[in-house]
């Protein structure tokens, strides 16, 4: 390259600017689509980002729902268990109770009556053959065979509670 002649310089500034002139447009225009490519990303990064944050938020109620129903069973499994415990206490405390009253009976005037209707009961049902006791809490024990009869005070007192009638069946259902 060979330098330019001298007093070239004033007939080139007009070129020289109408470049530069250019060569700024290009700049602005570089500028505006590289604002516009910047303002693009960053608007679909904030969509991006209230979706992540909204999915965030609904997984966050889903467990939070799931949990306090989780919790929720757990303490009404807990009360359901803690009143079955306390039937389960009244319902023993019951039984001893009915269980001393049927060995009670041994001493009542009546008993020599129930004792010879039970030991009737079970010749009904094992036959004359059954071999059958008195027992020391009252009542019978019946033996025929491979037959054995439990009419018991205690075995009947039992059996009375156990019994599906309606007064009985009261006393444990809520």
């Amino acid at each position: 390259m060979r330098p330019l002649p001298a007093g070239s310089a004033p007939s080139l500034a007009p070129l020289r600017a109408r470049i530069r002139a250019q060569a700024e447009g290009v700049v602005r225009a570089c500028e505006r689509a590289s604002a516009e490519e910047a303002a693009a990303a960053l608007a679909e990064a904030r969509r991006a980002a209230d979706a992540i944050t909204e999915r965030a938020v609904q997984a966050g109620e889903a467990a939070a729902r799931s949990d306090a129903a989780q919790r929720s069973a757990r303490r009404r499994r807990a009360a359901h268990e803690l009143d079955l415990a306390g039937r389960e206490s009244l319902r023993r405390e019951l039984e001893n109770r009915v269980v001393a009253r049927a060995r009670m009976l041994r001493t009542d005037p009546a008993y020599p009556r129930l004792l010879a209707s039970l030991r009737e009961r079970a010749r009904e049902l094992l036959g004359d053959d059954a071999a059958i006791e008195e027992h020391p809490d009252g009542g019978v024990v019946a033996v025929s065979g491979t037959r054995r009869l439990d009419l018991t005070l205690p075995a009947l007192a039992r059996a009375a509670l156990g019994s599906p009638s309606e007064e009985v069946s009261a006393l444990w259902m809520p």
